[in-house]
């Protein structure tokens, strides 16, 4: 990105990438800070001795200790959690409006955390100092090793606090950044001989055999991934998110738009105005399911309501963001599997 301003807008167009926030969010942040003190930052079984780790933009981060006070953007805290690995605060989208926990927190107790920013361009600086953090953690979703979620405006300030560590999660298949987070989890202390670790990577590892048989077996099904906003319809595409790449390697059979019209959304996605909704012909519509995105049941378009595979109910929910765990990626590719052995032709 050859300035700050391309790399705001190419990182506001990955937040409708997967249909998150809709043309607005392009323009404006939206959203009010949020924080809540407390908890210990500490991991569950922190080895002692020197630390150190080789990020995805061929950082090697080295510390005298094991990082004991973690700060990560909300998604991959959640998947620390999942490892036994605990942090201390968190930024992006943790909580809802109504005070509830984002998708994108997992299974977090996020009362127990500092949420440092709870929207696009927040970030507390002067909270993260306060919490004397070892290092900061986030996904990339770009090859210029910009971190997710950390604001443009701030982030040589944050950068000075404590060292950062990125986990790449563009234009590759999925397996490549749960991987990667195991092995971050791994040097953080976290139990990755653990029966809930190993069996959730088996689970994983199963799920994904069944996709691949359900797409050979129904290579006829065509499945759209798309998010709503009020305004647009974005159709994304396959060769970048890291879940439609790995589905795409399992044979399942995808709506692709042409790379001309998906050109303005930095070959992520195609935007459609929601009377051309029915431009692709989809027997399963895979739907984002952050909180920034309008959730199938809230649409009230009635264009939406008169597509195929919406009046067969065969609209599955799609994690733009996987939280990169494996226990929380086998619902993913279960549901994806389940929808596509069941679904009727109707494209």
């Amino acid at each position: 990105m050859s300035n700050a301003r391309t790399a705001r807008l190419s990182r506001r167009g990955i937040l409708a990438a997967g249909g998150a926030l809709g043309l607005g969010a392009l323009v404006t942040a939206c959203g009010s800070e949020d924080s809540k003190d407390g908890g210990s930052g500490s991991t569950g079984a922190a080895k002692s001795g020197p630390w150190s780790f080789k990020d995805d933009r061929g950082k090697n981060v080295e510390l005298d200790k094991v990082p004991a006070n973690i700060v990560a953007f909300t998604g991959v805290a959640a998947a620390l959690y999942d490892y036994g690995v605990s942090v201390k605060g968190v930024f992006g989208p943790t909580k809802t409006q109504d005070g509830k926990p984002d998708v994108q927190a997992g299974d977090m107790d996020i009362s127990k955390v500092t949420v440092l920013g709870n929207a696009w361009d927040q970030f507390n600086v002067e909270k993260y100092a306060a919490l004397a953090p070892d290092v900061l953690i986030s996904t990339m979703f770009d090859d210029a090793g910009t971190l997710w979620y950390v604001p443009e405006d701030s982030k040589d300030k944050i950068a000075k606090v404590a060292p950062s560590v990125g986990i790449s999660v563009y234009d590759r298949q999925l397996t490549a950044p749960l991987q990667r987070m195991w092995e971050l989890a791994e040097s953080l202390g976290g139990d990755m001989k653990a029966a809930k670790a190993t069996d959730a990577k088996k689970r994983f590892e199963e799920a994904s055999e069944r996709l691949r048989k359900a797409a050979k077996a129904h290579p006829d099904i065509k499945v759209m991934a798309g998010s709503a906003s009020q305004e647009l319809f974005y159709v994304s595409g396959t060769n970048l998110s890291v879940d439609l790449e790995y589905f795409k390697a399992l044979g399942v059979n995808f709506v692709e738009p042409p790379e001309k019209a998906k050109a303005e959304g930095g070959g992520w996605f195609e935007s459609l105005s929601w009377e051309n909704v029915d431009k692709y012909k989809a027997d399963v519509i895979m739907m984002d399911d952050r909180s920034s995105a309008i959730q199938p049941a809230d649409i009230t378009e009635a264009t939406w309501k008169k597509l195929p595979a919406v009046k067969a109910g065969q609209v599955v929910a799609r994690s733009a963001e996987p939280i990169l765990s494996y226990d929380k990626c086998v619902p993913l590719v279960e549901n994806l599997a389940k929808a596509i052995e069941t679904a009727k032709k109707v494209s």
